[in-house]
C-alpha cells in the first residue's frame, strides 16, 4: 500500500482549513502551522479582559471578516452544515448605506450569514480534529533532501513534507514561494490595502436604527453594531467601525491610540452618539493586508513539478466565499497530483 504524502499548510484561515480538510478527507497526512495562537485569520475575533472594562462578561469582537454571501453550491453546503450544527446563523440585522447625511437602503438586498457564537467558528468547524501547530510562524520554506522543510522564525523545523499550501496574505505568501520564483513574481504583482478596526462598547443601547451601514466619501467604510448578530452576548452594546481602505493605508503606521483618538469622533457624528455617551471601552487594531487592491483573477497558484502552491482570498475575490473556495481548489488540484480522489 502507498503511503499516504505528508503536506504542511501555511496559516489557520478559512482558506487554510478548507484546504486540510479536503485533504484529511481523503486520507491525507495534514498538518497547519499558524503564527498566532488560534485559528480563523482575518475571521478573528478579539476578546477584552474584565480589567480593560467595567461590565461582568468579557468583551468579543468580530473585528475582520463582519459577515458573508453565498453564490455558489459548493460554499452553500458548507454554510448549510455549519447552521445545522449550530455554528453558523442568518444576520437579520437593518443594513443601511450613508452618504453625505442621509441614510438609504442598499440597492442589492442579501442574505447576510455570520458564524456563531463568534466569527471564528466557521474555521473552528472546519479544523475540528486537524492537527495545527500554533505559534510557528514560518520565516522559510526549504528543500531537504528531495522534500520540503519548513524553517520558523525562532528555529523550529517541520520536516519531511511532500508538498506545502501558503495561504497567507500575499505579500507574506511571495516571500515564503521563493523556490518557484515564477508563483513568487506573481504573489508580488498582488497588492494589499491594510484595514483600521475600531472596537466600541457602551453600557447602553444606542439609540440607532440600523445594525449595520455602508459609509461613503468618509475615512470609515463600514460600521456595525456588533452586538446584534445572532449567538452574541447582549448584556453590553458593542460596535466595529472599519476605516476605508484609502484612509487606512495613509495612517496604517500610526499608533493604535491616535486611530481611536481620529476615528473615534467619526463614528460618533456617522451614529449620531450623544455628546455625552462617550464609550466605555475603545480600542483598535491594525490588519496589514486586509484586502487584496486587485486580486490575480486566478483560483491559487500551484507548480506542479514541486508541489508548492498558495491559495487565499487575494487569489480569485476578497469576500469570505472566495476564500474558501480557493483553499478548497488548491487541496483538489494537489490531491490531482497525487493521483488521489477526493473524499466525501
Amino acid at each position: 500500500m502507498t503511503k499516504s504524502p505528508a503536506v504542511a499548510i501555511v496559516g489557520a484561515g478559512l482558506s487554510g482549513v478548507a484546504g486540510a480538510r479536503c485533504l484529511s478527507r481523503a486520507g491525507v497526512e495534514v498538518t497547519i502551522v499558524e503564527k498566532s495562537r488560534g485559528i480563523g485569520g482575518r475571521m478573528a475575533t478579539r476578546r477584552a479582559e474584565l480589567a480593560q472594562w467595567p461590565g461582568e462578561t468579557p468583551l468579543a469582537f468580530d473585528h475582520g471578516a463582519q459577515y458573508f454571501t453565498v453564490k455558489g453550491e459548493r460554499f452553500r453546503r458548507v454554510v448549510d452544515e455549519a447552521i445545522a450544527a449550530g455554528r453558523a446563523a442568518t444576520w437579520e440585522g437593518t443594513i443601511r448605506v450613508l452618504e453625505e447625511g442621509t441614510a438609504r437602503l442598499p440597492e442589492q438586498p442579501l442574505d447576510r450569514y455570520v458564524a456563531t457564537p463568534t466569527m471564528n467558528s466557521l474555521c473552528k468547524l472546519l479544523g475540528e480534529g486537524l492537527k495545527v501547530h500554533s505559534r510557528f510562524e514560518v520565516a522559510a520554506i526549504e528543500r531537504d533532501a528531495g522534500r520540503w522543510r519548513l524553517v520558523a522564525k525562532d528555529g523550529r523545523e517541520l520536516r519531511d513534507m511532500d508538498a506545502v499550501m501558503v495561504s497567507a496574505p500575499a505579500p507574506q505568501a511571495a516571500t515564503l514561494l521563493a523556490p518557484c520564483p515564477d508563483l513568487a513574481r506573481q504573489a508580488t504583482r498582488v497588492r494589499m490595502n491594510g484595514c483600521w478596526a475600531l472596537m466600541l462598547a457602551y453600557a447602553e443601547r444606542l439609540p440607532v436604527d440600523f445594525d449595520g451601514a455602508f459609509v461613503h466619501g468618509s475615512p470609515l467604510s463600514w460600521i456595525a453594531r456588533d452586538s446584534s448578530k445572532p449567538g452574541r452576548d447582549r448584556s453590553s452594546e458593542r460596535w466595529i467601525a472599519h476605516g476605508s481602505p484609502e484612509w487606512s493605508q495613509r495612517h496604517l503606521e500610526l499608533e493604535k491610540e491616535e486611530i481611536v483618538e481620529r476615528l473615534l469622533p467619526i463614528f460618533a457624528d456617522a451614529v449620531k452618539v450623544p455628546a455625552n455617551t462617550p464609550p466605555s471601552f475603545v480600542t483598535a487594531h491594525r490588519w496589514r493586508y486586509a484586502l487584496p487592491a486587485e486580486p490575480l483573477a486566478e483560483p491559487y497558484l500551484w507548480d506542479d513539478d514541486e508541489r508548492l502552491g498558495a491559495c487565499g482570498d487575494w487569489c480569485d475575490g476578497p469576500r469570505v466565499e472566495g476564500a474558501y473556495l480557493s483553499g478548497l481548489s488548491l487541496a483538489e488540484r494537489l490531491l490531482a497530483s497525487f493521483d488521489i480522489r477526493p473524499g466525501s
